[in-house]
């Protein structure tokens, strides 16, 4: 067997098995490339699966130093995400092949700073969702339908492409909205009046013809709406509303679960909101909420 026969089983798992995004995929497949490429470079020979089981620390750190130093460099998540996928593949070949890389699975990434979730107060947050109904350099239906996208994504915590994967099949919505999200997990969102009715305020209006199948948030000439679309969009309010650059439309995400448990929501709840597949993710929102709290505490106290 090839390495390039080997690379396509190993993707193949990741897709059937461990149930990985397209966007994982193509990110891991690519980070392959750079790793084989590096190495044959290396070698100055074209190599073979025994080849990888006889690699060194030094090959490694060789290869990490290769990435760190290229134009334009990895940053240190980058670098930590594409060790991620090597790591992967040498583990498929252990555990499925047989062939064992122990330097690999010994090697350690590079340190990653721990970052904390960005969101809005609320103030903040319901006065986007606000100035998208008033922008009037857009058609009625846009604005409708921008409104509708952030009322899903702070409303109901969705992620962008979670809110753009739905068809008008889909409509009206019930009093829960079952999503597809990463790692094809399922779960249950419970979706808020306003919510409802914002998206049917948007069918109403939007120019074209109703088709079950077709994306339900649809562009100027009829298209499905981008994630692009939806960040510009928001960047364009933000500047009007002068919000600071962490206006974004997964900080609307962020201040679902934020505002949820400052008002008393445990953080499983939220974590099955959210979709999370690790209790820790969620629990960077305690952190935030403290903060918060703090800054209160300092602001309004006679000590402060």
């Amino acid at each position: 067997m090839t390495i390039d026969d080997a690379r396509l089983k190993w993707l193949n798992y990741l897709k059937s098995q461990k149930r990985c995004s397209p966007k994982t995929l193509e990110a891991y497949g690519h980070a392959f490339g750079f790793y084989i490429g590096w190495l044959r470079g290396q070698l100055g020979q074209d190599i073979d699966l025994d080849d990888l089981t006889h690699l060194t620390a030094n090959d490694i750190r060789g290869w990490m130093a290769y990435m760190r130093a290229k134009e334009p460099p990895l940053s240190p998540r980058s670098l930590a995400q594409h060790l991620s996928a090597v790591k992967s593949f040498h583990t498929y070949l252990d555990v499925h092949m047989g062939m064992t890389s122990p330097q690999v699975a010994l090697t350690r990434g590079p340190r990653l700073k721990s970052t904390l979730p960005r969101p809005l107060n609320e103030d903040q947050a319901m006065g986007l969702m606000h100035e998208a109904l008033m922008d009037s350099d857009i058609a009625e239906w846009e604005a409708a339908r921008d409104r509708a996208v952030y009322l899903l994504l702070y409303g109901c915590g969705l992620r962008i492409s979670e809110a753009l994967s739905l068809t008008f099949k889909d409509t009206p919505l019930g009093d829960s909205l079952r999503i597809i999200g990463k790692g094809n997990k399922t779960r249950i969102v419970p979706v808020l009046p306003e919510v409802r009715e914002a998206i049917e305020a948007y069918k109403r209006l939007q120019p074209f013809s109703v088709d079950p199948e077709s994306a339900l948030f649809r562009a100027k000439r009829g298209g499905p709406l981008s994630p692009r679309h939806v960040q510009s969009s928001v960047q364009h309010l933000r500047s009007r509303l002068g919000l600071s650059d962490r206006a974004t439309p997964h900080a609307l995400r962020h201040s679902f679960a934020t505002h949820l448990l400052g008002s008393g929501a445990d953080l499983r709840s939220i974590q099955e909101l959210l979709g999370h597949a690790s209790l820790s993710t969620t629990q960077k929102y305690t952190q935030v909420d403290a903060e918060r709290l703090l800054s209160a505490y300092t602001a309004a106290h006679p000590k402060g």
